[in-house]
């Protein structure tokens, strides 16, 4: 099993009001160099139909759309062993510093997590910081028990988390 490390940086400005949290990217992210790049992973599809936009297609347009609506983005995993994409294959998983990085960006009033491992990662390492966290239904193409509809209607907490901020 490889030992990989983390290939993007987070996105993240002083204006960003969330943070969501994956675990690790996917081999599919990997290739096509940025977050959720599997052509069926719905997180871009759900992110842009919450703010009734157009989905963001190229790697600029979507992090335009993150610092637009005060989003920023990041994984948990900082390094892991895997086989393949899934949360369950990680191993061996050391954490990204999510303490210094809401210490950093102090305006970070909520967390989101697009998966329960990033959950539990978090709460595992992190959970002493003092802010509001929410788990959001994964948008991975695995992730079938719910569909899109349904997702979408869980992920508009992120909206109302952002208006009332």
């Amino acid at each position: 099993m490889p030992k990989l490390s983390h290939p993007f940086k987070p996105i993240i400005d002083k204006n960003s009001k969330i943070l969501i949290l994956g675990s690790f990217p996917s081999q599919d992210s990997f290739k096509n160099s940025f977050y959720y790049g599997h052509k069926f992973n719905q997180f871009w599809k759900l992110i842009s139909a919450i703010f009734e936009e157009n989905e963001p297609k190229t790697v600029e347009e979507k992090i335009s759309f993150l610092k637009n609506h005060h989003i920023a983005l990041w994984d948990m995993a900082k390094e892991c062993r895997r086989v393949n994409s899934s949360d369950s294959n990680l191993k061996e998983i050391k954490v990204n510093d999510i303490e210094s990085l809401v210490k950093e960006y102090p305006n970070i009033k909520a967390i989101f997590f697009t998966g329960r491992l990033a959950q539990k990662l978090y709460e595992k390492h992190f959970s002493h910081l003092n802010i509001p966290t929410y788990y959001l239904p994964s948008p991975s193409p695995a992730y079938r028990k719910m569909s899109f509809e349904e997702k979408l209607k869980k992920w508009e907490i992120i909206k109302d988390i952002l208006n009332k901020r």
